[in-house]
């Protein structure tokens, strides 16, 4: 009993796999920038879990919000910019949110 490995195979699911990869990674990057473009920086607070550590503090949390707040208003965007960089950062990250239900799509079907 001998076992065959279709190598093209392998290489095409190979070569999928990466080319998904380093585009989802692209577009979520992308999308980031754009909503910093857009004036709304993600500033996120940490979970609070018992036993958990804390990564940063309050005082950090304040801090980076009215540094992000500051960043907004000295944007040279005027508001229309603003909002079309808003709205390429929901497409960039609806296009990651695409390809990864595609992914599952073909790991659930079978690929067919």
């Amino acid at each position: 009993m001998s076992i065959e490995i279709d190598w093209l195979a392998f290489l095409s699911v190979f070569a999928g796999a990466i080319v998904g990869a380093v585009a989802i990674v692209f577009f979520y990057a992308l999308g980031l920038r754009m909503l910093v473009r857009a004036g709304r920086v993600p500033v996120v607070t940490p979970a609070e879990f018992t036993d958990a550590i804390t990564v940063i503090s309050e005082k950090e949390i304040k801090r980076a919000a009215k540094q992000a707040a500051k960043a907004a208003r000295k944007s040279p965007l005027t508001e229309a910019q603003k909002n079309l960089a808003f709205l390429a950062a929901i497409g960039c990250f609806l296009l990651c949110a695409l390809a990864v239900a595609g992914g599952i799509f073909l790991i659930v079907s079978g690929g067919h």
